[in-house]
């Protein structure tokens, strides 16, 4: 008889592959213990981290605790004391209802919890390690509950390998604290890595709460939004069509306290600012819904950030409609300013007042613009049109026609003109007088002829097998990386002293991948100093960015380098060097002279690549002498 070949898996690897689902990294164990904080009533919650949670995590609250009993149950799993019925997933007022998060840390990790409630005398504390129970014990507490997880993924070996870096792991955990921190601002938060804090805000209400996390100037560039209907309930803050940015922008979404990810609510909100913002910008935007519970649909996603609604469409609708509201009562819309300068000071009326009586200009009837000295005073003037055809015929493809061979126009030293100028009478100008001469005094016109630009965008040029178009933006955007590239390896930089510091204010999580990039920075001509707090001060900007804003420039390539996650600092670099080349290269439309433009053709052929930018985009083409004379024929 053949063996049986189903059989059940042990609880330990049925929890290591359960908490594969709920635990990925140190930022998802924060974010658990964080939210089983706030459903215990917590007033007070504090984070503590070193190696950025691998070595240790420690989350501190003074909520209202777990008598022996329930300290115990929390770790078994589908444990929970969020819901008993099946109908209880329909009406969800708190974070936690699956019972998955503690046994899935327990599962991978090894974990101290000690518990007291109000009532109790004495407290709890249990120690696991991989789901197995290593001790029970009564002893002193502080009223709460402060969980200590250690060693995350020690028995995971592969799963502890793949880890980011600190830096990353660090900003992953600063994000989820500040989802939990915006959406619960009467709850005081607190959060240290090794021994160093990096945020502290108190109790709040939410306008004050984004001001501590992401600094004054955007609290006050935001207007406030507030919409009740009986689909939803939508109040928070969305920002001036000013604070549009390309990137970096803080765009958050909450649904009955709960942080959520929707494209389609984004798009309602970007929709609101057609003909406000550029195209792919992008506004900041704190939006809070409150639906009822039974018509969204939480249990889709471990995360549970990704939430179904059932009245998607109307709500679009709902919030799209409002947020325009706000944005018209704020006079976001453009307006009809009159220029008042110069303009005469008109007197009020007053009814016992004397009349003024109106001005009386003079006007010389006998004057007539139109009437001439003598009607034989004009006479057309005379061109020998035949020797200006003939010379047209005798040109080819190749030659040059210059001003000298035009023949001169024959006008009446008497020809009255029609401005207040003898311009018109006065002979066409010849080559010599016209086209750009060096320091020897040579004429400039061969390479007037092998250098154009053509709709202040592109720069034609003969070559031996035809002509090439290049375009200058992207040209300049090849030559610029290879040089910032080169400064960031080399360490060399040629700053600029700003007169007056320019302060960047960013998020926490911002600012801890600030200051990792500090020194690259510099090497591309920052000079930039923490203050502290979010807060760096811009003293000093590359040579040749003239015209850019410091601050938009640094948080670009700072958001540039966020979104490329945790990758070699080579990678970092070539991110920084092509952020500043696109931002700092000279735009479609400016006009350059021959000088310039010889010399940027001339740069763009001494780089490694010159046929493409580093984003893989064409920066020349060349059009064959063939297919310029098979156009001809």
């Amino acid at each position: 008889m053949a063996e049986d070949l189903i059989h059940l898996l042990p609880d330990s690897v049925a929890n290591q592959i359960a908490a594969g689902e709920v635990i990925q990294r140190p930022a998802s164990v924060v974010k658990e213990l964080v939210e089983n904080a706030v459903d215990a009533g917590a007033t007070s919650i504090q984070i503590r981290l070193t190696d950025a949670g691998r070595t240790n995590i420690q989350v501190i609250d003074n909520g209202k605790g777990m008598s022996e009993t329930d300290a115990r149950m929390s770790f078994e799993r589908h444990a929970t004391s969020k819901i008993k019925a099946p109908d209880d997933l329909f009406a969800l007022h708190t974070f936690g209802f699956r019972g998955e998060a503690l046994p899935s840390i327990a599962a991978v990790s090894q974990v101290e919890l000690r518990t007291r409630r109000a009532e109790d005398e004495l407290g709890t504390i249990i120690h696991i390690a991989g789901s197995k129970l290593e001790g029970q014990e009564v002893g002193m507490c502080p009223m709460g509950t402060n969980f200590q997880v250690k060693n995350l993924f020690f028995n995971v070996p592969a799963r502890r390998k793949f880890l980011k870096s600190n830096q990353t792991e660090l900003n992953n955990v600063l994000a989820e604290v500040e989802r939990v921190a915006l959406v619960h601002p009467e709850i005081a938060f607190a959060v240290y890595h090794n021994e160093v804090e990096l945020i502290n805000v108190p109790q709040a209400t939410s306008r004050q709460r984004i001001q501590h996390l992401f600094g004054k100037k955007l609290g006050q560039e935001l207007l406030s939004v507030e919409v009740d209907t009986t689909l939803a309930k939508i109040t928070g803050c969305v920002g001036v069509p000013e604070s549009a940015r390309k990137k970096g922008a803080h765009c958050f979404f909450f649904v009955n306290g709960r942080y959520m990810r929707h494209p389609y609510f984004h798009k309602a909100v970007m929709e609101a600012y057609a003909h406000l913002i550029p195209a792919g910008e992008q506004v900041p935007y704190f939006l809070y819904f409150t639906v009822d519970p039974s018509r969204i649909d939480v249990n889709i996603h471990p995360t549970k950030t990704e939430i179904k609604f059932e009245d998607e469409q109307p709500i679009w609708q709902i919030l799209m409609a409002a947020v325009r509201e706000v944005l018209g009562r704020s006079h976001m819309a453009p307006s009809i300013d009159f220029d008042l300068a110069d303009c005469p000071d008109i007197p009020l009326f007053s009814p016992d007042g004397a009349s003024v009586p109106p001005p009386m200009p003079t006007v010389d009837s006998s004057y007539n613009p139109f009437k001439q000295s003598s009607p034989d005073s004009y006479k057309r003037p005379s061109v020998n049109w035949e020797s200006l055809y003939k010379g047209a015929e005798r040109s080819t493809l190749g030659d040059k026609i210059y001003f000298d061979d035009i023949p001169d126009v024959d006008l009446p030293a008497s020809s009255p003109s029609l401005f207040a100028s003898d311009a018109a009478s006065a002979p066409l100008p010849s080559a010599s007088s016209v086209m750009p001469s060096d320091a020897n005094g040579s004429m400039l016109a061969d390479k007037c002829a092998d250098c154009y630009q053509y709709k202040g965008s592109y720069v034609v040029t003969s070559i031996k097998s035809g002509l090439m178009m290049v375009d200058q933006h992207r040209a300049h955007v090849r030559i610029l990386y290879h040089r910032y590239l080169t400064q960031l390896n080399e360490q060399r930089s040629a700053s600029q002293g700003m007169l007056f510091p320019e302060m960047l204010t960013l998020s926490m999580s911002q600012a801890v991948e600030m200051e990792h990039l500090l020194d690259d920075f510099a090497s591309l001509g920052f000079d930039i100093s923490n203050m502290g707090g979010g807060t760096f001060a811009i003293q000093g900007v590359p040579a040749g960015i003239e015209g850019l804003a410091p601050t938009a420039l640094v948080e670009h390539i700072l958001s540039d380098t966020i979104e490329k996650g945790d990758v070699s600092r080579e990678e970092i670099h070539r991110t920084m060097a092509l952020t500043m080349a696109r931002s700092a290269a000279i735009v479609a439309g400016q006009i350059l002279s021959v000088e310039e433009m010889t010399q940027l053709i001339d740069e763009l052929f001494a780089c490694d690549m010159p046929a493409y930018t580093p984003d893989g985009k064409k920066t020349f083409v060349v059009i064959d002498e063939d297919e310029i004379l098979k156009r001809f024929r």
